[in-house]
């Protein structure tokens, strides 16, 4: 809006608005949308929370049979004896949001996840583009009929605003309640044949068996934020199950009487949230809409005209889907590092499999041969009609010039003629992944070294997938270090032998005589850490041949936080 003063035009920045979309139904929905109708009974998804198997969504007509969330199974099959019900899945129900994240884009570009069940958008400046705010709810709703969802929309000025009026706004209002706190309540004797209480009409939860409003979606006029959650219960601040309930014994059930109280008194009560929900609800407090960025995904699909069995055609299948998987990913200078594939058979179902690669590659023929191990694997049941191949774990590939060359100016890109990938062979690496595709990628170790004059940490042990090759080892010391270290084992030596080495000693329920010995290695603890091995303090080692031909490597330990001492710390070949 432009507004003219003293000769000067000047802009006028639009009203804030936000949208905010509740799905109610949302896990009961996505699986009925998966069933294709197939399911013609009240259905449930049932979760177990605290021990407890309830039911944690459910479709209308579960909801008109009077079945509520957060009731047992128990009870539910009691009242309901042809209710199907299925597990929930939290993972399948995150990855079904994230989709819907993506179709609301085309309403806004600032779209944000809110919690399990919901979405968030700023309107700010798009309302315009499909007619109006009033246009645009008529839009979202038609797009959730045609997708199987129950939806329940709000447009305000704060985001608080809108969660309040998608859950909570246009229905009537409650009626005027009444508690077990009201003097003028009935007799005891006359209590049993009233009518039960209504919980949500005195600030809780309203249970999803209740007749929802005829309509879905409530406009709050810019401005009347205020106006607009004066009738609506205190829940609809966002507040937890137990601040609410307090709310509600004190009488305070709708948020205009929250509005009409003391801002010090409510924060020393009832904490800072209530007050910041409340000026968050008002705009008195800003909160962003912040999504997050939608990560980059790298996958490819091929849907076929008929279901396959063989394994030959889910071969062909594979040798069309990855050259353009890792054209993708050389597109955004990215390497694959754990690829699936994954096959959906006719009935719905699914099945995949996982390889790792050593080091992250965008060459097909590096991932072919790893797949091609794993597709025997694949069940393909009664036919598979969809492959999916993803590369959900990726790295940066920098482009290197292979050593001894020179670059070679590209005149039509600008840019120098050079390869992606390491300047060294590869061999090493396929192998690894070759071998890891069959006993697991975790299971190959190669050694490091360490920087410390401790014995057992001169060398590392580390995953070969995940660690570079060791270049730099530090020069042998003087004195041979045994084959096999392990955490130090008492000895037991004579009375008073001391810091020199025994005669005999017995260890691993052996006694054993000493031939020889070479020493001694005096080796100090790292003072800057407290090692309970290391409490003994300093440590002299001695190389000692047995009588049975075994060398050991025994030391003095001369006593700091723990009692001096003598240990054998490993065992030489």
């Amino acid at each position: 809006m432009n507004i003219k003063l003293s000769g000067r035009v000047c802009c006028q920045m639009p009203t804030r608005r936000i949208l905010s979309l509740w799905f109610p139904r949302f896990a009961a929905e996505r699986l009925l949308r998966a069933e294709r109708g197939m399911l013609d009974a009240p259905f449930a998804v049932v979760g177990e929370r605290k021990g407890v198997p309830v039911l944690v969504s459910l479709c209308d007509r579960a909801s008109a049979a009077g079945l509520s969330r957060g009731q047992p199974v128990r009870d539910a099959r009691a009242m309901c004896p042809d209710l199907i019900s299925r597990f929930e899945n939290p993972r399948a129900e995150a990855d079904f949001l994230a989709a819907l994240q993506r179709w609301a884009g085309k309403f806004s570009p600032w779209v944000a996840r809110d919690a399990a069940s919901g979405l968030v958008a700023d309107l700010t400046g798009c309302a315009h583009l499909f007619g109006g705010e009033e246009a645009l709810l008529a839009q979202l709703g038609d797009d959730c009929a045609g997708l199987g969802l129950t939806v329940r929309m709000g447009i305000a000025d704060t985001l608080g605003a809108a969660w309040a009026i998608a859950r909570y706004g246009g229905g009537a209002e409650a009626a005027p309640v009444r508690s077990s706190d009201a003097i003028d309540q009935e007799a005891r004797a006359t209590r049993s044949r009233a009518a039960k209480r209504r919980h949500w009409e005195r600030g809780g939860t309203p249970p999803e068996h209740v007749a929802e409003p005829a309509r879905t979606g409530r406009i709050a006029p810019p401005g009347k934020t205020r106006t607009t959650l004066a009738p609506l219960p205190v829940a609809a601040l966002r507040l937890s199950e137990d601040v609410s309930a307090q709310l509600a014994r004190l009488g305070l059930r709708r948020v205009e009487d929250l509005a009409n109280q003391p801002r010090a008194g409510l924060a020393r009560r009832f904490g800072q949230e209530l007050v910041l929900r409340l000026d968050q609800a008002f705009g008195q407090v800003p909160e962003p809409v912040s999504p997050a960025a939608a990560p980059p995904r790298f996958a490819v699909r091929l849907t076929l005209p008929d279901p396959i069995g063989l394994e030959e055609d889910v071969v062909a299948g594979l040798d069309r889907l990855l050259p353009a998987l890792c054209q993708r990913l050389r597109d955004k200078g990215q390497g694959a590092r754990r690829v699936r594939f994954r096959a959906e058979r006719t009935d719905r179902t699914s099945q995949w499999v996982e390889v790792g690669l050593a080091r992250p590659s965008a060459d097909p023929e590096r991932l072919r041969p790893l797949l091609r191990m794993k597709i025997a694997d694949i069940d393909a049941g009664d036919g598979i009609d969809v492959l999916r191949l993803e590369a959900h774990v990726t790295e940066p590939v920098h482009a290197v010039q292979h050593r001894g060359q020179l670059a070679v100016t590209n005149e039509v890109h600008g840019r120098a003629d050079i390869r992606q990938g390491a300047a060294t062979d590869t061999g090493l690496d396929d192998l690894i992944g070759r071998i890891g595709a069959r006993v697991g990628l975790e299971e190959i170790l190669r050694l490091h070294p360490g920087d410390s004059h401790i014995p057992e940490k001169s060398t590392q042990v580390q995953a070969a997938a995940w660690s570079e090759r060791a270049t730099a080892w530090q020069v042998p010391a003087p004195v041979p270090r045994p084959l096999t270290i392990f955490r130090p084992e008492p000895v037991t030596v004579p009375e008073g032998t001391g810091p020199r080495p025994p005669d005999r000693l017995r260890w691993r329920r052996r006694t054993l005589g000493v031939r020889s010995t070479t020493g001694p290695e005096r080796i100090a603890p790292e003072w800057w850490l407290d090692e309970p091995d290391w409490r003994t303090g300093v440590r002299d080692y001695w190389q000692v041949e047995v009588d049975t031909g075994e060398r050991l490597w025994i030391y003095y330990a001369h006593g700091a936080g723990l009692s001096a001492g003598w240990f054998c710390h490993g065992t030489f070949a």
